[in-house]
């Protein structure tokens, strides 16, 4: 028993420092593995019916995922949306509906971007996606919202007969997504009920909708048919039109010259308002022109801006004058003073103005993700800062993730552009609390912040570039 219980006594010495290295490894393999967060956009992206998006996703800190597993899925994880592993493609269990619909954006893979692409959206593509990535046991997912929609007819107003002893009139329109609510109104402003309504979706799930109403001779004969978003309470512009007594059913054998004779009108009424809706546009257009000549015209400085290398952010190169700056491969090793950005790869300008009106030129360099602005003195310095003007900053920017040209609004304008301008002015009227962009090249106007916008405090200009091969260049 002596004998056991000494062997009994030795195994178990023997057995404790293995224990603790088995312990010690794995916590260490553990820390180690856990080294990045997986971060999507914090607000839902918007698809049109029939294009193509790109869902953005990356890593932070920027690293390479070349040989990590990226995983998109829907509400399931086996619910794939699209699977690289072993550093490539894997389709085996991607869902049907996706095939040939999706492709990984590798061009940005060896910084951590992992970006999906598909094409052709479709209205079941709505929802949210997983964007989940796994090194080794470590994992971290980011969630996104992707919304659709599409525009589709104008609502077509149309005169469908006599009916209980007042004129049905029918207002019809299709190919819109998400489903549309359809108002009927009083030249009040006050909404009518309709008698019917008809919705049906067609072979792309874009929905038909038809909606009639009954107006009799004492009823109020101003109406209007109109089109509310549903996803942005926004009502599109109405389309109009007013019935004279003349067109009740009296004692009169002419009912279906009545007819005709409403339906011509009603196409004449269309096409004043459709002329009066142009020519409105071409006045707008030149007075907007107007006051960018009076701008122009009334500047009182061209700034000669260079950039504060106190405020730049780790990542980025500036030249020895201050003039440019470029994203570089590797983390400057510099001093983290209170000035300096430590999240998104940004920089401001010397000095900055508190009176008065000037302008800038910046020229663009590379297709990456860059931005061009202006910011407060006291725009956040550490972590995660909004690029909006709820965060301080008024800028207009690239986006090459979903190959967007925008304002970064909150949320983001969305610009009319297939390709950003290579060089953009920047205009500052600091008494009025605006900055203006222009496109340098066409002289064409890019976006406006209106008056008051800016607040009445010091206003630095600020410049952000987030993606190799990319610089911005402060023009003489």
């Amino acid at each position: 028993m002596k004998g056991l219980s000494i062997c009994h006594s030795s195994t178990a010495s023997s057995s404790l420092p293995g224990f603790i290295i088995f312990f010690i490894t794995f916590c260490v393999h553990k820390l180690e593995s856990a080294r990045f967060t997986v971060i999507g956009p914090d607000h839902p992206v918007t698809a049109i019916v029939g294009e193509d998006i790109v869902l953005p996703c990356h890593l932070f800190p920027r690293m390479s995922a070349e040989n990590m597993e990226v995983r998109w899925f829907r509400s399931e994880f086996t619910s794939v949306v699209h699977l690289y592993q072993h550093g490539k493609d894997e389709y085996g269990q991607q869902m049907p509906e996706y095939h040939e619909r999706t492709e990984l954006l590798k061009a940005g893979i060896m910084v951590g971007n992992v970006a999906l692409g598909i094409v052709n959206v479709r209205p079941s593509d709505e929802g949210q996606y997983h964007c989940f990535v796994q090194d080794g046991i470590f994992n971290e997912e980011a969630v996104l919202e992707l919304k659709v929609e599409a525009s589709g007819s104008a609502p077509q107003i149309s005169v469908e007969g006599y009916q209980d002893g007042g004129i049905r009139i029918v207002c019809q329109l299709a190919g819109w997504y998400p489903e549309p609510e359809v108002l009927w109104r009083d030249r009040r402003g006050q909404l009518l009920s309709p008698s019917t309504e008809t919705k049906s979706q067609d072979g792309r799930g874009l929905f038909e909708i038809k909606s009639s109403i009954i107006i009799t001779e004492n009823s109020n004969q101003n109406l209007a048919c109109s089109i509310r978003n549903a996803y942005f309470s926004l009502e599109e512009e109405p389309s109009t039109f007013y019935i004279s007594d003349f067109f009740f059913p009296r004692m009169s054998p002419w009912p279906v010259v009545w007819s005709v004779t409403l339906v011509i009108s009603l196409v004449f009424v269309s096409l004043t308002l459709f002329l009066l809706k142009l020519r409105g546009k071409h006045l707008n257009t030149i007075s907007k022109l107007q006051v960018d000549l009076e701008w122009r015209r009334s500047l009182s400085d061209v700034a000669n801006v260079t950039l504060d290398p106190d405020t730049a952010h780790p990542y980025l190169v500036l030249s020895e004058g201050g003039k440019s700056v470029r994203w570089g491969d590797i983390e400057e090793d510099l001093p983290g003073n209170p000035e300096r950005f430590d999240y998104w790869e940004c920089v401001l300008g010397c000095g900055g103005f508190t009176a008065g009106r000037h302008c800038w030129e910046v020229e663009v360099g590379g297709e990456g993700y860059w931005a061009v602005g202006v910011a407060r003195e006291s725009v956040g310095r550490k972590g995660d800062i909004s690029r909006s003007p709820e965060g301080g900053i008024w800028a207009v920017g690239w986006d090459w993730w979903e190959g967007q040209f925008r304002a970064l609004t909150s949320p983001v304008t969305l610009l009319p552009r297939r390709r950003a301008p290579s060089r953009i002015r920047v205009c500052l009227d600091c008494d009025r609390g605006q900055v203006t962009f222009i496109d340098a090249g066409d002289e064409a106007p890019i976006f406006t912040f209106p008056p008051g916008s800016v607040p009445g405090e010091r206003i630095r200009p600020w410049l952000g570039v987030w993606d190799t091969d990319t610089w911005l260049r402060l023009c003489p």
